[in-house]
């Protein structure tokens, strides 16, 4: 039965992953009546929650919560001391506390953007809660933990994204994303930022030095093929005793 129940959580986990963009450490926030049914039931919440869902949790809580297991019976007081080793998430109600569960719902808002899993045992809460599609409901049935399967309403949400009638909040995020790098804002107008005043700067050192005069170039030396060749000039005696050069070159004769 354990493993059933573990298989269960482990495929509803991935779809919340996969269609909510759900990411450890999941947040998990608590009311009195999960805690109440805990302590009864000798649950060890910090141990079994983070075992049951595979990774690691964040216990939280809201003060309007807190101000409900206060104003109830000395029977809930042991519920209101596992309340207490909880973080508290900031809520709007400081002044005028509301009833825990208004207060959750309000923490979900319509989409649930901040991915909380939700852990209660008041019947009325949980079927507020099934309205809004990507919300996990943790309950306790049999001295077990058990997650709760998707909602038909996050069911109808998964299908119209899919289908593209609607545009999930990752798709959105990844949108706006692309927007700004393109230079985009919300509504697709090209932000009109104002232009940046070049600092006076003092000039670059290395512009004010004297250029460097190039040595000259000089012509490349001539190999030994390229020399010029001696013209041979034959001597021969003329008439009278007297010799005179001949240039044995046919060109010039």
């Amino acid at each position: 039965m354990k493993i059933k129940r573990q298989k269960h959580a482990k495929k509803s986990i991935i779809f919340y992953k996969y269609n909510f963009s759900f990411r450890q450490p999941f947040q998990v926030l608590l009311d009195g009546t999960f805690c109440q049914a805990a302590l009864k039931n000798k649950i060890q919440i910090k141990e079994q929650l983070p075992k049951y869902l595979m990774g690691e949790v964040h216990l939280c809580t809201t003060n309007c919560a807190l101000k409900e297991l206060e104003s109830l019976p000395k029977e809930l007081y042991g519920a209101k001391l596992i309340l207490q080793r909880f973080q508290l998430r900031n809520c709007t109600h400081t002044k005028e506390p509301l009833p825990a569960s208004q207060c959750l719902l309000s923490m979900l808002g319509e989409t649930n953007p901040h991915h909380y899993f939700i852990a209660t045992q008041d019947q009325e809460l949980t079927t507020s809660l099934k309205k809004i599609p990507g919300v996990p409901l943790l309950y306790i049935i049999l001295n077990t933990i058990v997650l709760d399967k998707p909602s038909a309403s996050t069911l109808k949400h998964v299908e119209a994204v899919q289908q593209g009638e609607i545009v999930s909040s990752s798709q959105q995020k990844s949108i706006q994303s692309l927007k700004e790098k393109q230079g985009l804002g919300k509504d697709g107008e090209e932000k009109r930022g104002k232009k940046r005043k070049r600092k006076s700067n003092n000039p670059n050192p290395l512009s004010c030095l004297k250029k460097k005069t190039k040595p000259m170039q000089q012509p490349p030396k001539k190999t030994e093929g390229e020399k010029k060749k001696r013209s041979r000039h034959k001597k021969r005696k003329i008439a009278g005793g007297e010799t005179a050069a001949v240039n044995s070159n046919p060109a010039t004769a």
